[in-house]
């Protein structure tokens, strides 16, 4: 998208085209879903709230029976236009953590999680009796995996180092989950949805009653041949989970 004008609908990416079906959906509806937005990072095993103003704090997770696991404290923003979510992300992807290594000038060194919340507002039946519909809600999660690293070949030292670690051990965690979750009902484990920050706020997307979708990035260079393979081995055993939506 230029600074001068929008860019035309068939070069737009799968967040703006989603956020546009999902205002055209609340328009015809009268609009009586009401569309909201929390951004999260996960640093070094800590959240993060990419919009809140102010330096960024480490947001306890919690878990409740009722709600799963979910970031105490979180900021959440109303939107009502195409305009005002994507300042939201443009405004919480320049705050998100990158760094430069020998691979990427701007290398993404967390994992990025933007949530749309859609609330249905509870319509009145009979307004004289006090009566209403209850309202509904659903989430839909975007969530940007920070891409594995091989220290040898980034060059990472010190703080990068330490940052690459904490990424490949939650990436670890993820496939982890995601080979349990491939196996047939019957013959699952315990799923380790407590082993990292990111597996479990990605419990409800993986294991629960929704639909996920993962698209894999793969580099055409035979150079990256073995992290092109480990990417699509990831991917397929992604294919296998079955989730009841």
């Amino acid at each position: 998208q230029s600074e001068t004008r929008p860019a035309a609908p068939g070069l737009l990416g799968l967040m703006q085209r989603s956020f546009a079906c999902l205002l055209e959906q609340s328009r015809s509806r009268s609009s009586d879903l009401a569309l909201s937005a929390s951004y999260l990072e996960i640093y070094n095993e800590q959240v993060r709230d990419l919009l809140s103003p102010g330096p960024p704090c480490a947001l306890p997770l919690r878990w409740s029976k009722t709600r799963g696991f979910y970031v105490e404290n979180q900021l959440s923003v109303d939107f009502e236009s195409l305009e005002a979510i994507a300042d939201l992300l443009l405004q919480g992807s320049q705050r998100r953590r990158t760094s430069a290594h020998a691979l990427n000038r701007h290398s993404s060194r967390s994992h990025a999680l933007l949530t749309i919340h859609v609330r249905s507002r509870a319509v009145s039946v009979h307004p004289a009796l006090g009566t209403a519909c209850p309202s509904k809600q659903g989430t839909l999660c975007f969530v940007d995996l920070a891409g594995s690293e091989r220290v040898k070949e980034t060059g990472s030292s010190g703080e990068l180092s330490v940052e690459a670690n904490n990424i490949n051990r939650s990436l670890l965690a993820l496939g982890h989950c995601i080979s349990l979750l491939a196996k047939p009902r019957g013959k699952r484990t315990h799923i380790p949805y407590r082993d990292s920050k990111l597996t479990r706020l990605l419990a409800r997307s993986l294991g629960g009653s929704g639909i996920t979708l993962m698209v894999a990035c793969i580099s055409p260079s035979s150079h990256c041949l073995s992290e092109t393979l480990s990417t699509l081995h990831y991917a397929s055993r992604a294919r296998r989970v079955t989730t009841r939506p």
